[in-house]
């Protein structure tokens, strides 16, 4: 096939670009906006292997242009949209880009995708990649495909709003829609300001931890390269207007992820500081994943080889994520946890 990857230079975006190009024949154009939590470097060895740089093309542009995205989907056989901003703590302190990229440049997609139907009566497949946050907190047992969405976040809110419109053009343009849901994802090459990657290169420069409330917060746990794959098992067998949770390998709370990363590195408890907790933190999440298993998708890393592999990616990667910690991350980083760190507390 032919595909149009939105946002394909972030984190989980890259990894199905790598993963796909090696295993597909297919061409793949990434249309990516490059903000902070993107990077082009993601895909660097796509540009010079001789058996992907081919099939590959970057374009450098926002899913919020309708003439740049309907000129690419009019080539593509299919589109992929993982273009979000996708960090809850930053979407608290302004939403306003996680509406523009999640609702308005969705909606343009979905629109430049009915427009080529219209033109050349191809049933172009747009898949739309969503989080498990949409759920809501669930303190027992994990949510399936058809619960309530109960988003408590702008974060999360956006990305409902984009699973919402995906329901409705299926629905009411049978449009050949599909929709995924993703447990919380880690590994290499993800932005430092994530939960994982924050601790693990804090705890390299030991600096301080900030675990936010007691730490007893549960989430399933998803290797980066499993994300990508079930993404890819949808993208070629999901049912139109069908949607997937893609759940992880291993619930555990934040306290135990933290853990297993001071272990890998060899670093003290003594870092970690309880600070105030974030507003509206869901205490869990779980998913029911059987629908895709279906599908023949099972994630091959458990949490333990997907945690050694992260931990050492990171160390072994030093300029990458020091290249990321910039004047704007400093700001950031200050607004976020510098007053909290003020007020922490032995955990």
């Amino acid at each position: 096939m032919r595909l149009l990857i939105a946002g394909g230079a972030g984190f989980i975006g890259s990894a199905f670009v790598r993963r796909r190009l090696a295993t597909t024949s297919d061409e793949i154009v990434v249309l990516d906006k490059l903000t902070y939590a993107a990077s082009g470097a993601n895909l660097d060895t796509l540009r010079a292997n001789k058996d992907t740089r081919d099939r590959f093309r970057f374009v450098l542009g926002d899913i919020c242009d309708a003439a740049t995205v309907a000129e690419l989907v009019a080539d593509a056989d299919a589109v992929v949209n993982f273009a979000a901003e996708s960090h809850v703590d930053r979407s608290i302190l302004d939403s306003s880009a996680f509406l523009r990229t999640g609702v308005l440049g969705l909606h343009v997609l979905l629109e430049a995708v009915l427009a080529a139907r219209a033109r050349d009566a191809k049933p172009r497949r747009l898949l739309q990649v969503s989080t498990d946050e949409v759920y809501g907190p669930i303190s027992d047992g994990t949510s399936v495909e058809t619960d309530r969405l109960n988003p408590r976040s702008p974060y999360s809110a956006a990305k409902a709003a984009g699973d919402l419109l995906i329901a409705a053009y299926h629905a009411t343009y049978k449009l050949n829609a599909v929709l995924t849901r993703g447990a919380n994802t880690y590994g290499p090459r993800q932005h430092p300001e994530k939960f994982i990657p924050l601790f693990i290169t804090n705890a390299v420069d030991d600096q301080p931890l900030p675990l936010y409330g007691d730490g007893m917060q549960r989430r399933e746990w998803l290797f980066v390269d499993d994300h990508a794959d079930a993404i890819g098992t949808v993208l070629d067998g999901g049912e139109a207007g069908g949607t997937y949770n893609v759940a992880g390998t291993h619930e555990c709370t934040n306290r135990q992820v933290v853990q297993s990363v001071l272990n890998r590195l060899n670093k003290p408890w003594s870092l970690v500081r309880t600070v105030p907790d974030r507003p509206a933190h869901d205490r869990r999440y779980a998913m029911d994943g059987s629908r895709l298993t279906a599908l023949g998708w099972t994630p091959r890393v458990s949490f333990e080889a997907g945690i050694r592999v992260t931990v050492d990616w990171y160390r072994e990667n030093e300029p990458w994520w020091r290249s990321l910690r910039d004047a704007d991350w400093d700001e950031y980083y200050e607004r976020q946890y510098g007053w909290r760190l003020s007020r922490s507390q032995d955990a």
